[in-house]
């Protein structure tokens, strides 16, 4: 009895530590650095949908029709932020995938708005069915459909 007891509380106590090593829950928000503040909302908000989470004169925060991801905008140079967070982006070298249940229907929607498709809709050998647009800002922004190839 007395080994179970001490079995019992040595497992207790690993498991213990292996739970708090572990990371929690975690939650990713990308984040521009950008003079584009009211370009960026406008975009963001009026061709794909997203809401308003929280705004001020130097912070942007938007998230997705179903508040399931956020994206924020911090104007470059702000004396609040420290200078790892004061260089602007500078257009390249960053991408966001969109996934969205009918990519043909979006496409339809944001093509009647107007906006400049960077690559037109198609199929991938991969399963994939997407176009892609570009932010103010210069981030290529790849809407997709998911299914198997």
């Amino acid at each position: 009895m007395k080994r179970w007891l001490l079995l019992f509380i040595f497992f207790f106590f690993i498991s213990n530590i292996y739970s708090q090593a572990k990371p929690g829950k975690m939650k990713l928000n990308a984040g521009i650095i950008t003079a584009k503040l009211a370009e960026s909302k406008k975009f963001y908000t009026e061709i794909l949908g997203f809401g308003v989470s929280f705004e001020n004169e130097f912070y942007l925060l938007l998230h997705t029709p179903d508040k399931q991801a956020e994206i924020s905008f911090l104007l470059p140079e702000h004396a609040s932020q420290q200078p790892l967070f004061k260089t602007a982006f500078n257009g390249k070298g960053v991408y966001l995938t969109i996934e969205v249940e009918d990519v043909d229907k979006v496409y339809e929607a944001i093509k009647a708005k107007g906006v400049d498709i960077k690559i037109a809709i198609r199929n991938e050998p991969w399963g994939d069915r997407h176009f892609a647009i570009q932010d103010p800002n210069g981030v290529g922004i790849d809407v997709v459909t998911y299914s198997h190839p």
